[in-house]
């Protein structure tokens, strides 16, 4: 057993396409490992190839060339042992509506093989929040306790690994910090978690690591906080007492005079320090009532990172 719970050697898949398109190069030669334990990012833009790159993990879309190792696991060599120690919630809500949630997951234990003995239905049912209503049609229940469900049906097999593809696409921020205390305790069980999400605070602030995937190509991947420092950007917000003119700023500070009254001037923090700007607003005779810095975070290197 090595000490990575996701390894990933020169990952390739593309796609036949059509007459008119070709074929489509989805994943483009994926280099990635993941350790055990981690909390770990995988973000993109849409269409960067991070479903195909999960559905390659999980099993269910076959590649075209490279290694790809679960829980130490080769694909190639050990498919169904690979397969059982990964979970995935789908972004989509694929539910049957005719079953109740005690259904749905009596249902999956039994397609992983898990005997009735050994299946955690109720644990599961109490965990996500369902106990209630374990017994209800799936078509009765809203969007957020489907998304609950889904989660639930990860579980079911007792995986070392789960890998949640926008969990929270939808719901409301209840639910949301639900989820996020039942990842966190998973989490410190020891379980590897592995996140997609448009919601870029999330990331920021659940991740250990991420890696930034676009063009089907991985751009970049470090922990959290050496990608969001790779942003040379600060803001510093000054309300003046009164509208500012002409303002002699240092070369590479860029100002926004804000609707709400507050003056935005942000400046690269590796050439100019925040005394500069200060001492400039002081030299303008600007009276300054109340002034904050914004630090930069992942969403801005995000967008610094990958195409528009």
């Amino acid at each position: 057993m090595t000490e990575h719970a996701i390894e990933i050697e020169n990952l390739r898949k593309t796609y036949a396409g059509n007459m008119r398109t070709g074929p489509k190069e989805a994943l483009k030669g994926i280099n990635l490992s993941i350790p055990q334990g981690s909390v770990f990012g995988l973000l993109g833009p849409n269409g960067a190839g991070k479903s195909t790159l999960i559905n390659i993990m999980a099993g269910l879309v076959i590649k075209t060339e490279g290694r790809v190792r679960i829980w130490g696991f080769d694909q190639d060599q050990n498919p169904r042992q690979s397969r059982a120690a990964i979970g995935v919630m789908p972004q989509e809500l694929n539910i049957d509506p005719y079953f109740t949630p005690r259904e749905a997951i009596e249902v999956q234990g039994g397609l992983y093989g898990v005997p009735k003995s050994e299946r955690r239905t109720d644990e599961i049912l109490e965990l996500i929040g369902l106990t209630d209503k374990a017994n209800a049609y799936a078509r009765t229940l809203s969007g957020g306790m489907r998304r609950r469900l889904l989660l639930g049906k990860a579980l079911v097999h007792g995986p070392q690994i789960l890998v949640l593809d926008e969990p929270t696409a939808g719901v409301d921020i209840h639910l949301r910090q639900m989820l996020w205390d039942n990842v966190r305790m998973l989490n410190q069980q020891g379980m590897t978690i592995i996140l997609t999400t448009h919601y870029l605070e999330e990331a920021q602030e659940m991740c250990d690591e991420i890696a930034i995937i676009d063009n089907g190509q991985m751009i970049i991947r470090d922990s959290t906080a050496a990608i969001v420092a790779r942003v040379d950007a600060k803001t510093l917000l000054v309300r003046p007492a009164s509208p500012v003119a002409a303002l002699t700023l240092p070369q590479g500070v860029t100002r926004d005079d804000r609707a709400d009254g507050w003056l935005a001037l942000t400046y690269p923090r590796s050439r100019v320090q925040a005394g500069q700007i200060l001492a400039a607003l002081s030299a303008a005779g600007v009276e300054v009532l109340d002034l904050t810095t914004s630090e930069p975070d992942l969403e801005d290197a995000f967008l610094a990172l990958t195409h528009p």
